[in-house]
């Protein structure tokens, strides 16, 4: 029996890549009671609805900045997996306010209606772009994973909440992604490239949803889980997409980086390594240590960084990514 036989999940921004994928291998991979599906849209609901066709699937409309609405979704929840996001880099710099009340106050309000409904396990979706940010909405997700980390603490008098965070790098054809760009600028005959030496971490959306139930299965509360993915050079990923069209540098946009990085130098100080992925240990004293004894501690000065990683994407490999994302 897996940890999501028999159990109810809620998801929030369920309606998103990721919560249809993980919707998807949830309902076929395992058993669970029910699925809550949270989030703003109605025809995004509607249109899942129909795709899915599965009886366990609940569609609740909702925003996370609606904590009553929030509270009254979580009762009786098993699990919830908080994925709703203002994600749009653009987006947030331009409605910087809105990007605060959903990915921070919407925060907030998850972790506040997951204890209060005492909720087993809380896990949040995060993001390189959290790490040493440079733009609004990567600021915002850095503060969401402090409150989610820290949020603990408020859960640990005798409420049995346990909250984590999930944070991987860019997803393969997601939405607002680069291939689906690169895929429409093919046509024209010309691509364009913001720089030439820049670097990304890589995974598809399928991985991301299997690392995340796996985190699920493994938390113990106030962790940040970072799975090992390869990198890709933007250079290699435009010769496997358009290898005949013209190249236009454009310069980096603002809020943009060169590299990514997923692990940094002092979040290494108390980090463990395993096969194939890491573990960011919370520092603050009221957790117990004893969970902390597995894993391999890391070398002083380690950062996992995209462009210095020891796994990298061939030209094939991104081939068949790009030609997998227009399915």
């Amino acid at each position: 029996m897996s940890i999501f036989d028999e159990k109810t999940i809620l998801v929030t921004g369920g309606t998103g890549s990721f919560g249809q994928k993980f919707t998807e291998i949830l309902l076929r991979k395992h058993k669970p009671d029910s699925v809550r599906i949270y989030s703003r849209g109605e025809l995004m609901q509607y249109e899942m609805e129909n795709k899915f066709d599965d009886p366990r699937l609940r569609f609740l409309i909702g925003d996370v900045r609606d904590r009553v609405r929030l509270s009254r979704a979580m009762n009786n929840v098993d699990i919830v997996v908080h994925a709703a996001a203002l994600k749009q880099v653009p987006a947030c710099e331009y409605n910087p306010i809105e990007a605060v009340r959903t990915n921070i106050e919407g925060s907030v309000n998850v972790i506040d209606a997951a204890i209060d409904n005492a909720v087993d396990r809380v896990l949040a979706i995060s993001t390189d772009k959290a790490v040493h940010p440079v733009n609004l909405y990567g600021s915002t997700k850095m503060v969401a994973e402090k409150l989610f980390v820290q949020g603990n603490s408020y859960a640990s008098g005798g409420k049995k909440t346990k909250l984590s965070c999930v944070r991987y790098g860019n997803v393969v054809g997601s939405r607002g992604s680069v291939i689906p760009l690169f895929l429409k600028q093919r046509e024209k005959g010309e691509i364009t490239l913001t720089d030439e030496r820049m670097t990304r971490f890589w995974i598809t959306l399928e991985q991301g949803v299997e690392f995340v139930m796996s985190c699920i299965g493994r938390m113990k509360g106030g962790e940040v889980f970072i799975p090992k993915i390869p990198s890709m050079r933007i250079t290699d990923l435009a010769d496997a997409i358009a290898p005949k069209a013209k190249r236009r540098v454009i310069g980096i946009r603002p809020g943009e980086k060169l590299h990514e990085i997923l692990l940094t130098e002092d979040e290494s100080r108390h980090s463990r390594e395993f096969d194939d992925y890491f573990v960011i240990d919370p520092e603050h004293p009221f957790w117990s240590d004893e969970h902390m004894t597995s894993g391999k501690r890391l070398p002083e000065g380690f950062r996992y960084a995209s462009d210095a990683n020891d796994q990298w994407l061939t030209g094939v490999e991104l081939k068949k990514m790009a030609e997998k994302a227009q399915d």
